[in-house]
């Protein structure tokens, strides 16, 4: 069951986190899955013509944090502990991106999942699969 609408939980996000609006927004929830679309802008380039390294990291811990908060509801202080991010191609710089976190155990204390990040038109694409990473957050005390 989701804890939050699309709409709620970016309004969630851009309430305590106004920064993350640079970072994504919400494009839609599911039982332990969120994904969210990044609109590329200059602020998100490398030279080499790319998206930069922290930018996909942070799409990537922001789309575990959505996944989160939507199973337990709103629990701003579940935080990061790991995140491992594997840079599979290069995204092209006039593409958006896009990822989707998938939990992949939640318990009382920590919860471990996976991003899939995507760049191009047909981001459901194998061969637009441009970064994967692991992260695991900790939850704290809630109800």
């Amino acid at each position: 069951m989701n804890k939050f609408s699309v709409d709620e939980l970016n309004i969630f996000l851009k309430t305590l986190f106004p920064q993350a609006e640079n970072i994504g927004t919400v494009a839609g929830l599911a039982k332990n899955t969120a994904e969210l679309k990044l609109i590329v802008n200059n602020s998100h380039l490398r030279p080499g013509g790319t998206i930069s390294g922290p930018t996909m990291m942070a799409l990537a811990d922001v789309a575990m944090y959505a996944a989160i908060l939507n199973a337990i509801g709103p629990v701003a202080l579940a935080v990061t502990t790991n995140l491992n991010i594997n840079f599979l191609r290069k995204p092209e710089a006039d593409c958006d991106i896009v990822a989707e976190a998938k939990i992949l155990k939640l318990g009382k204390r920590l919860a471990v999942g996976e991003v899939a990040i995507y760049s191009g038109a047909n981001t459901k694409a194998g061969d637009n699969l441009v970064a994967h990473a692991t992260i695991t957050y900790s939850i704290p005390n809630h109800a």
